[in-house]
This record gives structure tokens, sequence and C-alpha cells, in this order.
């Protein structure tokens, strides 16, 4: 664990016990059973899962159902983190209930950064051991290769490479096609023609949801995401790699649609109002989002959001005309045993099954397992999409064909200091989108910055 970045969120989490030692315990702090760390009465053993999925979005009562089922004298108590789904928030209050000495035994964690941070902190237990022992290699059967610093401490659940989603009705309206093939030149194009309206009744062409508090960072290297190597901050060797001139192109991206084309809502409105990216499309207030396909479960509207339009999908754009499309970044949830858990046997062993069969019972996502065909993609997708309030209203070929051709660009592993990393990026860029320094300032600050992160972690 590096020693510097381990020990600063050490520290903010047991600032947070303090916390939870005067403000009562944070989420799931009630429910525990016992003081053995999560074995229930009748010789049954309970299984704590902490994770910021909601039942909405995971279908976790009839994923569990099916489990129990097949596993009797297993409980799988889920504890979720978020009413909202929201990550970041998730994040803290499983922070808080570490500190506060939680019984935990499965954690799940939804982006590289986290799940690198907490194996910094010894908060996961490695799985080396449990995999040679079910004889399967992680990199042929899951399409994310998850290990950090020559083991594995978590499963891949989810494959959810990103995509475009467009408001059909917009795009006919602007005479436009939907995109199969297109460039970040295009989607520029595409926004501007869609872009109508003033005031509070404006419509942007599309809608960024960050980076905002270290987080959603994706959107600070949209053209670096859709390389086959090196699609990250850094490189595979541990080297900055911001000076590739596509992270200058990224942040001219983001500058160009917000001060020039004005096609792009505000940086501004997004974090004064809150905005959110559900909304923000859903609500009509932006014909195009780039987003990952987490969305498959609510691309035909839900309760709380419902769809009042036609929906057709593109793929993530390419930077080049020429340049082979499909790669995407990809999202993907890091199934992991808790270091702390008093059932590590159990808790490896429901991970197994969720991030394979479970995914198929969940019938909510795509799943990153690679044994699934092709051929029932087609079956996988009227599964999601039957969860939704209007399928028909969503463009099944086109999302379909965009999913069938994504793939993954060679996956970094996450320095232990990529939340680090993320930060500054997000300093350098609001400093340049608020109009703070200009781009080149930008740039040049970025790679100084990121330079001495690498070079402070390898003391």
């Amino acid at each position: 664990m590096n020693k510097k970045v381990g020990a600063g969120v050490l520290t903010s989490v047991m600032a947070l016990g303090v916390l939870a030692g005067c403000g009562g315990g944070g989420t799931g702090a009630g429910e525990q059973k016992d003081a053995q760390g999560g074995a229930a009465s009748g010789g049954t053993t309970e299984l704590r899962l902490y994770t910021y999925g909601t039942e909405q979005a995971y279908n976790w009562s009839q994923t569990v159902a099916a489990y129990e089922k097949q596993n009797p004298g297993i409980k799988v108590n889920v504890i979720g983190l978020s009413d909202k789904g929201d990550t970041q928030e998730a994040l803290k209050k499983l922070d808080l209930a570490a500190a506060s000495g939680e019984a935990m035994d499965v954690l799940m964690f939804s982006d590289a950064a986290s799940y690198s941070q907490r194996v910094a902190l010894g908060m996961v237990a490695p799985m080396d051991d449990y995999i040679a022992k079910d004889g399967f290699k992680v990199t042929e059967d899951y399409k994310v290769d998850t290990k950090i610093n020559g083991k594995y401490y978590a499963l891949p659940g989810k494959f959810n490479p990103w995509y475009v989603l467009l408001n059909k009705n917009m795009l006919d309206e602007a005479g436009l096609k939907v995109p199969t093939d297109w460039t970040w030149d295009d989607f520029m194009d595409y926004a501007k023609k869609m872009t109508k309206g003033e005031g509070a009744n404006k419509v942007y062409g599309t809608y960024f949801h960050g980076p905002q508090n270290g987080g959603w960072v994706e959107y600070a290297k949209l053209a670096l995401e859709n390389q086959a190597d090196n699609p990250d901050f850094i490189k595979a060797d541990g080297s900055s790699n911001l000076d590739n001139p596509l992270f200058k192109k990224s942040l001219e991206i983001r500058l160009k649609m917000e001060k020039q084309d004005q096609s792009a809502t505000p940086y501004t409105d997004m974090l004064s109002q809150k905005l959110n990216y559900r909304t923000q499309f859903f609500n009509q207030k932006a014909a195009m989002i780039a987003i990952g396909s987490w969305m498959n479960s609510e691309l035909g509207g839900t309760d709380q959001v419902p769809l009042n339009f036609n929906i057709a999908v593109a793929p993530f754009p390419k930077n080049n005309a020429g340049d082979q499309g499909g790669y995407s970044p990809v999202a993907t949830d890091y199934v992991s045993v808790a270091a702390s858990s008093k059932h590590k046997d159990e808790a490896y062993k429901f991970i197994r099954w969720y991030t394979t069969e479970g995914q198929l019972v969940q019938g909510k996502n795509v799943p990153a397992w690679s044994k699934v065909k092709q051929e029932d993609m087609s079956k996988i997708i009227d599964t999601i999409l039957s969860g939704t309030k209007n399928p028909e209203k969503v463009d099944k070929a086109s999302l379909i064909s965009v999913l069938g051709a994504s793939k993954s660009g060679t996956i970094v592993p996450p320095a232990t200091y990529q939340a680090e990393i993320n930060k500054m990026v997000n300093e350098e860029f609001e400093k340049m989108v608020l109009g703070k320094q200009d781009l080149d300032t930008t740039v040049k600050a970025a790679q100084d910055r990121i330079n001495s992160i690498i070079a402070s972690n390898k003391k």
C-alpha cells in the first residue's frame, strides 16, 4: 500500500468512525443479527452484501432468492447504501460502516479507483487461492481483468460499455440519421444541429455529467477512451499519459461545445443546479448523452423517470473516420470479499455465482461473464427492457448492434492513488472551463501535477 495515500484515506475513514460513535452508526448498523459478524439464528449463515445498487436497478430480491434456493443455509442480507444509486454517497457510507466495525462479507465497488483504493487500505481480501482451486482464468472467463499488483481482489459483475443515447424524435426533427459509425466531429455537429431555444426553455445538444468532485472523469478524457491501448491518464507502465495529444483534444471538445458552439449544458449549471444525466435526458433538456450502458435497465422509462419519446443508440465516437470502432470506456461492478468477513468461503462462492449465472438471473445488465454467447444478446436485452415501462419506444436493433460491437481497450490496472490523479484532473479542468486558465496552461499544469503525484507515490 502506498503510505502517503493510504494514510490519508485511512485518516478519513478513522474520522468517520469517530463520527459514527457520535452519530449512532451508518447504513445497516441496526440490522446486525448478532455479535458473530453475520451468523443468523438456527445455524444459517448470513452474508452481508454492501452495495450502491438499488432494488430497481439490480433486482436484488429475485437474485438473492434464487441463490438462497440453490444454497440452503445461506441468507444474503443486502445493505443498500444509497436510495438513489449515488456511488459517491454509497462510498462514504461504506467507509463509515467499515470504520464503525460493522459485519461485512461482500462489497461492491462501482469504479476502478474506488476498488483499488480499498485494496490499498486492506479492506478487501485476495481471491487468488479460490480462483486457483476453481480452476479458471479471470481473463478467459470474464471480459474485464480486475488484477491489481498481481492479485485478484474482485470479480466483475456487469459489462457496461459506454454509448450515446439519442432522442430519436429530436433526431428526426433535425433531419439526422441514427449514427452507426461516427467521430467526435460528427458528434459535435449533431449537437449543434439539435440545440434549440433560449433561456429556461433551451434544449442543449448534449449534457456532460462531469468531471465533478473527483468523479465522472470519463468526461475529461473523451478522445483518449476510444483507444485500444493506454486509454487512461496513466499508462500501463505507471507513467503519465497526459502528454498524449488526445488528452488535449478531449479538453478541446469540452471547451468548444460549451463556450463556442454553446451546444452543451454549461458546467456551472451542472454544479449549481446539481443536475443529473437521467433527468436532463428523459426530461428532454438534452438531445443526447454519452453514458454507460448501465442505463439499459432504464431505457424504456421507469416510474421515477418516465419515457415520453423514442430512443436510439449510437456507438461511442471515434477520433478519426479511419480508426477502428467499438472501443469505449467500460464500467463494471468490482465484487469483493471483505477482509473482515468471518465467512470468506461462503462470500467467495456467492460472488462467483453472482458474477456468472447470477447475472442472468438478475436480468438487469449485460454480464462481464464471457461464457454468455453473442446470439443470446437479444434475449438478454429483451429481458432487461421488459422491466421498463415502454420498451417499444427503444430502438432495440441499434442497442444490440452497439453492445455487440463494443469492446474494452487494454485495461490499465488502476494505481492505488488513482483517486488522487482523478481529483487533480478535475481541478485543472474546472479552472479551464470556468475561465480561470486557458487550454494550454491547463494541459501543462495537469502534466506537471501528475508527474509530481507519480513521483511522490514511488517514495
